[in-house]
């Protein structure tokens, strides 16, 4: 159906007079095409003969179907050479329109223009057609209105251009394949924890589906199915109305925020004729459950550089479930910093509720005495008795700088030269733990020496308990009053582990006095003696001979 309407013609006349050129215009109204004379160079008539088609005219109830209108071109060239044939056939500014009034079909789509269209290359004008739910399947007609211009004639510089219109009509198909929609989208799973997602897939349909694929898809980085953004369910058969769970695992980023998160359902499925077909346009959403959390507090440490110690502090629950078997983890990994046990079980923790913990820290001698963090893991399992971890914890405790296992203390630091005399020393248990079966041992070097008594034992000693030993120490002649010798001590002990310590070497300054009462000292007495033996040895040998 064509529309054909008065056009107005420029006629251009070139007149070639003294040098001058004059132009002039006249309207053609009407006029018939074979009344035109040619002027001046070949004459061209002919028309383009445009159609409308749907490749694919299948369209789905319960959606906005995205339909695309072929536009070809089959040309006529009435008069003129064929090399010149796209002057007169190609349609320009063709521009589309669709309804669907007489139906129940509506065409969401208005006019859409799609530039030229010529006999060796078609146009394409997508249009969006929604489809209640309610719709029966069946065939439906669709109004088109296509309008385009063209240029009718050209002679010379003559050219004749036309306004078209075609009114026409496309047939669609409202499949009876069948079609689904996915409800009810639940998981038990947290962010920052694995679960499992469950969802209800329909047949909303008029005919059944086998070997259907259900396929979920997400768009965002908090949501995955395992290691990918998306994972497919099988379903043998669905009878139209007929619905289905479907499972998946899923798992939430931690610190993902509590949301709707997008799901994107593509159903690949065959109809009961046996054809493969596709149904994108089921979606969904899912939420997940908030985040379990723990916390740590009041954490204290008392660890020394070259001790075993302890970390201490207290753990909660912060919900929002129950934690069964909760476990605290050192999880810090450090060549001078060694957990001892590195994981300390607290029972289950109810929401909000706290127990402190305990764990046993070995720091090296290489250690650096400064603030340290470490992280912590928190293990617990979940009312189902799945196992779990929280990860986003961490340790601050002080390392304080190296310390001597025990404190030696002399109540009376002074020695005469020459003397010897029993000293009574005080020792101190610096440790945090119960010290067995301790070897004190003491070191002189002259002019101060050990007796027979240089060693002390003990058999137990608690943390801050002293206990005292006697050791035997003189001072030769040759030492010089007034001066300080040093003395030192050794400590071999058992830890509460039972391994055998040696404690780091203790010294102790000794101070060297006169010697009181007149008396000869020790070293004159020891050389007199040696004289007098000396002299009767001489004597009795004179006697004897």
């Amino acid at each position: 159906m064509r529309d054909h309407r008065a056009l107005t013609a420029l006629v251009v006349v070139s007149l070639f007079v003294s040098g001058t050129v004059a132009v002039a215009g006249a309207p053609v109204a009407a006029q018939s095409t074979g009344a035109v004379q040619q002027q001046g160079g070949t004459t061209l008539r002919g028309s383009p003969d445009l159609a409308v088609s749907v490749a694919e005219p299948t369209i789905n109830v319960g959606e906005t179907n995205s339909v695309s209108l072929q536009v070809t071109n089959d040309g006529d060239l009435d008069l003129g050479p064929s090399s010149s044939r796209a002057v007169v056939t190609t349609a320009r500014n063709v521009r589309v329109e669709a309804d669907a009034d007489d139906t129940p079909l509506t065409v969401e789509t208005g006019t859409v223009a799609i530039g030229s269209v010529t006999e060796n290359k078609p146009g394409s004008a997508p249009i969006g057609v929604s489809v209640p739910s309610d719709v029966e399947p069946g065939t439906y007609d669709v109004d088109v209105e296509v309008q385009y211009s063209h240029t009718d004639q050209q002679s010379g510089n003559v050219v004749y251009d036309r306004e078209e219109t075609v009114d026409t009509e496309v047939t669609v198909e409202v499949s009876d394949d069948a079609r689904f929609e996915i409800t009810n989208v639940t998981t038990d799973a947290r962010v920052g924890d694995q679960g499992t997602l469950e969802a209800e897939v329909e047949n909303i349909g008029a005919d059944t589906a086998t070997d259907a694929t259900v396929t979920l898809e997400s768009a965002s980085a908090g949501l995955a199915f395992g290691e990918s953004p998306r994972d497919s369910a099988r379903i043998n058969r669905l009878e139209p109305d007929e619905t289905t769970t479907v499972i998946y695992d899923v798992g939430f980023a931690p610190g993902a925020p509590v949301r709707d998160y997008a799901l994107d359902g593509t159903v690949t499925f065959d109809t009961s004729e046996g054809y493969q077909r596709v149904d994108e346009s089921p979606s969904a959403s899912v939420r997940p459950g908030a985040e379990q959390q723990f916390s740590i507090d009041n954490v204290e440490s008392d660890l020394y550089v070259g001790e075993q110690g302890d970390l201490r502090g207290t753990v909660t629950n912060d919900g929002p479930a129950s934690a069964r078997n909760v476990v605290v983890q050192y999880a810090e990994q450090s060549p001078n910093v060694v957990p001892i046990e590195r994981s300390v079980a607290v029972g289950t923790l109810d929401a909000g509720e706290s127990a402190e913990f305990r764990l046993p820290i070995e720091i090296g001698d290489e250690a650096e005495a400064v603030a340290r963090t470490a992280d912590v893991a928190v293990q617990y399992r979940t009312a189902e008795l799945e196992r779990r971890a929280y990860q986003d914890l961490e340790f601050l405790f002080d390392i304080a700088p190296e310390r001597d296992q025990f404190d030696v203390t002399v109540a009376n630091r002074t020695l005469e030269t020459g003397s010897d005399r029993t000293l009574s020393v005080e020792v101190t248990n610096n440790l945090d733990e119960t010290v067995s079966d301790v070897e004190a041992r003491l070191f002189a070097d002259d002019p101060i020496a050990t007796g027979n008594t240089d060693t002390g034992y003990a058999q137990t000693i608690e943390p801050g308990e002293t206990v005292t030993m006697t050791f035997d120490l003189s001072a030769t002649g040759s030492a010089t009053p007034g001066s300080t010798y040093p003395i030192s001590f050794d400590f071999r002990y058992d830890d509460v582990n039972g391994d055998s310590q040696l404690s780091d070497t203790i010294r102790v300054p000794i101070d060297v006095t006169d010697s009181e009462g007149g008396g000869l000292p020790i070293g004159l007495i020891a050389v007199a003696s040696l004289v007098v033996v000396a002299a009767g040895g001489t004597a009795v040998w004179y006697r004897r001979r």
